[in-house]
Parts: structure tokens; C-alpha cells; sequence
């Protein structure tokens, strides 16, 4: 598969060059994808590597339990899915049927090798050993994201079929212990989360502007309600990140959950008019500006860095921001986007010219560089090529 990865970078290594000057997030979106698919690839299959350097002994370093502990030859689901972000925005920016092709061939192969039709509602495991892993409500939420907006972009009605399917194992996580929301695991559920609440909104709510059905406006409503109601923290506008069944709220916040809140705010904002969606996202927006917008030096000039610490929920964040400039207009969090990846780029990388867990440096002991950072950057990098700021 090597072989592929390398032959479909080469076909747009062109539009890359040819951006570079006009529109540098582009042409760096572009080079971050070739490095991923030159340093993560593993053998013959479309799969990726976890981490790089490549160590197949290595445990992945965060929760997914269900997944094989002796090897961990591939990523788990969860960073792999980042790549399909990646991809669908990289295609939505430019419309070159290129980047279309590879999803088809190799991205959505890979994913497939996920796909579990062993248990019903069919869904994504956890890892490529389906019917043994766990599998996550919200690793299958952001895959019915970017399967609409592969659908949006594209107008191919294979990726919708994809997005409600996916919806369907979504929606079965989903009843009335605590009020109503989504569990986090299917196998533990334990908890009900934001990372699988407020994004399950944003999807029913793209589902409903893809379908005209109803019923996914109305879940739409109703998770945005019982997020807002059960995790919203009125105090700065973010959202703690889950509660238990006992009731206890963890108030831990990260900021793909507020940035999610805010998308789904704008979203509901433009299809009702109600002005309180449109407060409610503004107050949030503010409120992660004022958290995860760090004062950085930056030659003679003083930027607000981006940079909490996990790259992807920050590209996660973004989505939510640039879905709310389109209802106000109001660039500065954009701005401070801009200012942010192209630091990151000159002062963020190593010697790969791959990311670690901060944007404006690397400084962790672990010299591991995680596949999820690297999409999450060339996902926002593409995103923001596509913004016109006033």
C-alpha cells in the first residue's frame, strides 16, 4: 500500500506547489498529508501506524480498551477516522477529484476494515479486531460528520448511506437514564459525555439538512438541550465533560466539546432564527478564547496561541468557530487561528516535521508523534484555507 500512499501524493504534489504562494494553509495542509502517508504507513494494507516512530509493541496511550494487547501493529479507530477528516476537508477546499478518489480507494478501505457486521446496529469498532473490540459512540459520530460532509462536497449520495447507517448504531446508544443522551461505550456504559452528545447534534442536525426528515432535526434539538442543560457550565460557557449514572459530573473541560456546542449552536441558529442558539454559541466561543488562547510572543508582534494540549480537539474547536463567523462575522477567533498554525509550523515541528501534543512546541519525553495530531493539523490548515476573513 506503500506504493499507493505514495503514487496518490505525487498526483497533487502539483496543486500543493502551485498554492504555496497564494494560499500557504493549503500548500502546508498538502505537505502534512505526504509526510503522514510517508511516515505512517505499515505494509500492504491501507492501515496506518498508531504512532511514529513505528513500534508495533507499543501500547496506544489513551483508553480503548477491546483491542489486541500484544500487538498493536495499526491505529485504533479513533486516529484513523482523523485521516477521513483530513481528507474530506482537503477535498471540500480545492474540488479536485483526486483527493476524492483517494478516500474512496484508500481511506474508506481502510475504514472498512473496521466495520463490524457481527453485532447490530453494524458499526466501527475500536480496532481491526471486530466483534472483540469495543465499540465507541463517538468515534462513529465523527464518522457520520465527515460522511455528510463528504456528501455535501461531493453531492455522492454513497457517503449519506454511509452517514445513516452509522446514525442508526449512533441512535441506539441513546435513552432515558438521566433525561435522555447517548452513551460513551457500548460495552461500558458508565457515563454519558459531551464528545458524545454535542457532536451526535451537529450530525442528526447535517443529517436533517441533507434529508429534509424531520426526526433528525429533532434529535438534533433534543441532545443540544440535554447537553446544554446537563453540562453546561454558565460561569465561562464551556461544557464539563461527562456525568455518570450516579449523577456525578466530572468537571474536566476540553475544547472539541465546547467547540461541538458552538457548531451545533450556529447550525441551529441559521435553521430556527431562534437568537438564543446564536448567544449561547457567542457566550462559548468567548469563553474558549479566553481559556485555550494563550498570550504568545511571536517575534516583535504578541498572538493568542491555540494550544491546549491535544491538537485534535482543537481542530474539533475550529469547525465550531468557523461555523459561527458565518453568523457574526466576527474574526478575531479566526484571526488567532491564522497566527497559531502558522507558528506552529515554523516553531511546532520536529525534525520529522511532525507535531507533539502543543501546537507552539515540542517538549514532551514521549518522542512518539501521534497520526491524530498530524491529520488534526492539516485539517485545520485545509479548513482555513477555504475562509475569506473580512
Amino acid at each position: 500500500m506503500k506504493i499507493l500512499h505514495t503514487l496518490a501524493c505525487a498526483a497533487v504534489l502539483t496543486l500543493a506547489v502551485a498554492c504555496n504562494n497564494a494560499n500557504p494553509n493549503l500548500a502546508r495542509a498538502e505537505q502534512m498529508r505526504t509526510t503522514l502517508y510517508t511516515l505512517y504507513d505499515v505494509d500492504d494494507t491501507p492501515l496506518l501506524a498508531e504512532n511514529y516512530p513505528l513500534d508495533p509493541a507499543a501500547r496506544a496511550t489513551y483508553l480503548a480498551e477491546g483491542a489486541d494487547n500484544q500487538v498493536n501493529k495499526y491505529s485504533y479507530l479513533w486516529p484513523y477516522s482523523g485521516t477521513l477528516s483530513m481528507m474530506s476537508a482537503l477535498y471540500e477546499v480545492t474540488g479536485d477529484d483526486a483527493y476524492l478518489a483517494f478516500i474512496d480507494s484508500d481511506v474508506i478501505a481502510g475504514l472498512d476494515m473496521y466495520f463490524d457486521t457481527t453485532r447490530t446496529p453494524y458499526a466501527y469498532s475500536s480496532y481491526v479486531t471486530v466483534g472483540e473490540s469495543d465499540r465507541f459512540y463517538d468515534d462513529n459520530i465523527w464518522l457520520v460528520i465527515d460522511f455528510v460532509d463528504l456528501y455535501f462536497s461531493s453531492g455522492e449520495k454513497r457517503y449519506l448511506e454511509r452517514a445513516e447507517q452509522t446514525w442508526q448504531f449512533v441512535e441506539s446508544g441513546r435513552d432515558e437514564v438521566l433525561g435522555d443522551g447517548i452513551y460513551w461505550c457500548e460495552q461500558k456504559k458508565y457515563s454519558k459525555n459531551a464528545c458524545s452528545n454535542a457532536p451526535a447534534s451537529v450530525a442528526a442536525l447535517k443529517l436533517y439538512k441533507a434529508t429534509g426528515n424531520e426526526a433528525y432535526l429533532q434529535a438534533g434539538k433534543e441532545l443540544y438541550a440535554w447537553c446544554y442543560n446537563t453540562l453546561h457550565d454558565k460561569e465561562d460557557g464551556l461544557y464539563f465533560d461527562n456525568i455518570s449514572l450516579a449523577g456525578r459530573i466530572s468537571r474536566a473541560k476540553y475544547s472539541y466539546n465546547s467547540g461541538e456546542m458552538i457548531e451545533a449552536g450556529a447550525i441551529l441558529h441559521a435553521l430556527t432564527g431562534e437568537k438564543e442558539y446564536f448567544e449561547q454559541a457567542q457566550k462559548t466561543a468567548a469563553g474558549c478564547y479566553e481559556r485555550w488562547f494563550k498570550p504568545q510572543q511571536d517575534g516583535e508582534q504578541q498572538i493568542r496561541m491555540m494550544d491546549s494540549g491535544d491538537v485534535w480537539f482543537d481542530a474539533v474547536m475550529l469547525r465550531g468557530l468557523i461555523a459561527l463567523y458565518g453568523r457574526d462575522g466576527n474574526d478575531t477567533y479566526l484571526r488567532a487561528v491564522n497566527a497559531s498554525l502558522d507558528y506552529a509550523w515554523r516553531e511546532g515541528r520536529d525534525e520529522n516535521g511532525l507535531f507533539g501534543k502543543f501546537l507552539s512546541h515540542r517538549r514532551e519525553e514521549d518522542k512518539r508523534s501521534w497520526l491524530l495530531t498530524q491529520a488534526a493539523y492539516a485539517e485545520m490548515s485545509a479548513r482555513m484555507a477555504k475562509v475569506n476573513l473580512r
